[in-house]
């Protein structure tokens, strides 16, 4: 009896924690996805008075959050594009403590970016579309995904 618990005492201490880091990047993932990517973009009943808003009223409910984030990145590319940039990331971004990389080419995106003067309680967005570079940070050096938007080029 005392070698198959000696066996699953192994198990959890060595692949417990590799299991957990694993979980994490499937979410981070996911949720990159889910709060950066909208394509084919999503038209918005006109009572959210434009684009950010609606995205930004779903944003902070699938963050379960009061919170109005101050910009907000999305992008209106297929997931295979976005995720074709990360196959490769040969940059280690310490600031983050993931690998990243550039996007080679262009993607069409919206920067959701908080009015100024508003009441602390009403989170209301201006909309920019664009088509610009951006940096991600990728799940791992080769054949990752992207896991967030660190910035734009």
């Amino acid at each position: 009896m005392a070698p198959p618990v000696a066996q699953l005492l192994f198990l959890q201490v060595v692949l417990g924690p590799a299991l957990v880091e694993n979980i994490r990047t499937q979410f981070a993932i996911k949720n990159f996805r889910n709060l950066h990517v909208d394509y084919p973009k999503v038209d918005y009943a006109k009572g959210f008075q434009g684009y950010c808003n609606g995205l930004m009223s779903y944003v902070r409910g699938r963050q379960e959050s009061w919170y109005c984030p101050k910009i907000h990145y999305v992008l209106h590319a297929p997931w295979t594009v976005i995720w074709n940039f990360c196959k490769y990331s040969e940059s280690f971004c310490e600031n983050y403590n993931e690998y990243c990389t550039l996007t080679q080419d262009s993607i069409p995106l919206t920067i959701c970016s908080l009015f100024k003067k508003q009441p602390p309680t009403s989170c209301r967005y201006n909309s920019t579309l664009t088509n610009q570079r951006i940096y991600l940070l990728c799940s791992e050096k080769y054949d990752g995904a992207p896991i967030d938007i660190i910035g734009l080029y």
